[in-house]
């Protein structure tokens, strides 16, 4: 049996006329009758009862056919299109890793649009540092990731979509917070609020490179893994920070942030992936995320 003795049956079943089916299905109508005694071999039962030679009625187990054979080309219809829109990236699953910095303006505003454009991907978001998400794209844990070149992996691709420069988080009553500028020399003597460099190496370098090429010696007193959590200690008045600039859209009571009179280093934000783990989705969500450059 045939995917075609199924669309013959259908039509002859619908207009219940040999003649008509045949007109409809383009083919001359003695083949269509060899087509139909050949289901009926091989079935073992009459579909039809022919009342004249080309005019017929259905029988019981035809009428049971008609139905089923409707359900299967269904079914098949269903699995064509899946199989399309998944071979043009549209549907699927896709797995995103992202840095706790991102979360707080690009990242959000890229998935939103994402999900708007593509309604039937279902995306899976973990939180993961830069490394952590080098080893997740080689072990195939997540297909793309937001990260903070440079990366310690050559072998994975990256564009940058994002940048910001560092800014001073101080207590709103600290005597710098009336500054317009801050010179890096003036939190020599400062108690620095930080992260721990495993989280997110190449910011914390960049941090560390403002005291290292004026040979201050940073006076680190406390860490915290979170980026809120450091500007809720910089309010409490534990310290100062160095911070990427998309943290003063926290609006925290009690912080106030100033930029560095020197050149502050860039932070990169970049989507990363692997070239051997390209589908169809993946290359929609890259081609998707180069509006955002």
């Amino acid at each position: 049996m045939e995917l075609r003795h199924l669309r013959y049956f259908i039509a002859v079943a619908e207009e219940l006329h040999f003649s008509k089916a045949a007109e409809r299905l383009h083919i001359a109508q003695p083949p269509l009758s060899q087509q139909i005694q050949q289901l009926e071999t091989e079935l073992g039962v009459e579909l039809f009862h022919r009342k004249t030679k080309r005019q017929v009625q259905l029988t019981e187990a035809g009428k049971v056919f008609l139905q089923e054979a409707y359900g299967l080309l269904l079914q098949l219809e269903t699995a064509i299109a899946l199989t399309q829109r998944i071979g043009r990236g549209q549907t699927g699953q896709l797995r995103i890793g992202f840095t706790s910095l991102v979360i707080y303006e690009l990242l959000p505003l890229i998935l939103r649009q994402f999900r708007e454009q593509f309604p039937d991907v279902e995306l899976v978001l973990r939180e993961l540092t830069t490394s952590q998400q080098e080893q997740a794209i080689r072990d195939s844990v997540i297909h793309v990731g937001f990260a903070h070149p440079p990366l310690e992996d050559d072998t994975l691709s990256y564009q940058s979509i994002h940048q910001q420069t560092l800014v001073v988080a101080l207590p709103s009553n600290h005597s710098l917070a009336q500054a317009e500028h801050i010179q890096v020399q003036e939190l020599e003597d400062e108690p620095l609020i930080m992260f721990p460099r495993y989280l997110a190496p190449g910011l914390y370098d960049s941090i560390m490179s403002l005291f290292r090429q004026r040979n201050i010696k940073p006076q680190i007193t406390q860490e915290a893994v979170q980026m809120q959590t450091i500007i809720g200690l910089v309010s409490a008045g534990m310290g100062v920070a160095i911070t990427p600039s998309v943290l003063q859209d926290l609006q925290r009571s009690g912080v106030t942030y100033r930029p560095l009179r020197e050149q502050a280093p860039v932070i990169e934000t970049a989507v990363i992936w692997h070239e051997n783990s390209l589908t169809p989705l993946v290359e929609n969500f890259l081609h998707f995320t180069q509006k955002f450059i």
